[in-house]
């Protein structure tokens, strides 16, 4: 075991999978000599060499659909897209292609392709480049679509994303790239998408959260602990397949749950998992499911509006409190 960031948890598990399967490969503008916009890729291209670690043109549409054709031949492409907002240009790909070959082709072919990109707003990357849009990737069926929110996750499931023989969004956060964590030091370590986890334990309610916004539940559950109010946090780590069994257990013990993510509210994440708790809890719940999001906006550039859009710790402690007073909590 040792304490890394979440970016060389990335790093190692790339480099762990190209060592152990020949059928492995990266490709991603600027992934190779430059090392990738984030440093995820470092070393890689001068351990393996320009084969394994291809440097691609400013072309979207154009690798991730050569990232299909290769996955379709059996071979394992992970495919590092900048940020999920230029994923846009090869939706078509994404969408109509790689999740619907298997069922096109009748289950004779697999797409075993993994698409990494960060998304997330906070660092003042104005509207274009601060989107959350993992919710509209969970939307579709054919796609596997994961958020890890620690370095301990993202090492594990990129290497259950790599083995995985159907195609994978793999969701990052630019905030979590210089997260340190305890990673496990065992190149056979992987974490199994649809099972989320209880990060934190407790008894007055539930918040639920994915990515980034893990970390900020974490700490204001630890903040809410300081006036003796109880908070279960549970991670998703995986949107789909979606693990509902387990925040079902814990809203029946807390009957109180919030749901906290970084996209919008409206259609999103929390919308999901508000309408399927409210059938299975209907008699279990004290109150409503809460939900915090970002703001209904294109993210401003300007700083204080910026902090204004984005669903802070104040934000989630502010509507968890207002969700406790209704309970009389």
């Amino acid at each position: 075991m040792a304490d890394v960031t979440y970016r060389e948890a990335l790093r190692r598990a790339l480099d762990e999978e190209l060592d152990r399967d020949r059928d492995v490969f990266l490709m991603g503008e600027e992934i190779g000599r430059f090392e990738g916009s984030y440093k995820v890729t470092a070393g890689l291209w001068q351990k393996y060499g320009a084969e394994r670690v291809r440097e691609t043109p400013i072309s979207e549409e154009g690798f991730v659909g050569a990232g299909i054709g290769a996955a379709m031949m059996g071979l394992r492409p992970v495919v590092e897209i900048m940020t999920i907002n230029f994923i846009l240009v090869a939706m078509d790909q994404v969408v109509n292609h790689a999740a619907k070959i298997r069922y096109m082709f009748g289950g004779t072919v697999g797409v075993p392709l993994v698409i990494r990109t960060p998304g997330g707003a906070g660092a003042q990357l104005t509207a274009q480049h601060s989107q959350s849009l993992e919710g509209w990737f969970a939307g579709c069926p054919g796609l596997k679509v994961v958020a890890p929110s620690n370095p301990a996750d993202a090492y594990g499931m990129l290497k259950t994303a790599i083995r995985d023989d159907d195609p994978v969004i793999f969701c990052e956060n630019l905030v979590l790239y210089n997260v340190t964590g305890t990673v496990p030091d065992n190149g056979d370590h992987t974490v199994p998408f649809g099972v989320a986890e209880v990060a934190k334990e407790g008894d007055d309610l539930t918040i639920v959260a994915h990515s980034y916004t893990v970390q900020r539940a974490l700490r204001v559950a630890d903040r809410l602990g300081q006036d003796g109010i109880s908070v279960e946090v549970i991670d998703l780590r995986s949107l789909r397949p979606l693990d509902v069994d387990t925040v079902v257990e814990s809203v029946r013990k807390t009957n109180r749950m919030l749901v906290a993510e970084e996209g919008w509210s409206t259609f999103g994440v929390g919308a999901e998992l508000a309408a399927r708790i409210q059938r299975a809890c209907f008699d279990d719940l004290d109150a409503p499911v809460e939900r915090v999001g970002a703001a209904e906006v294109p993210m401003p550039y300007s700083k204080p509006l910026e902090l204004a859009a984005l669903p802070l710790e104040s934000k989630i402690e502010a509507a968890a409190r207002s969700l406790l007073r209704e309970c009389g909590l």
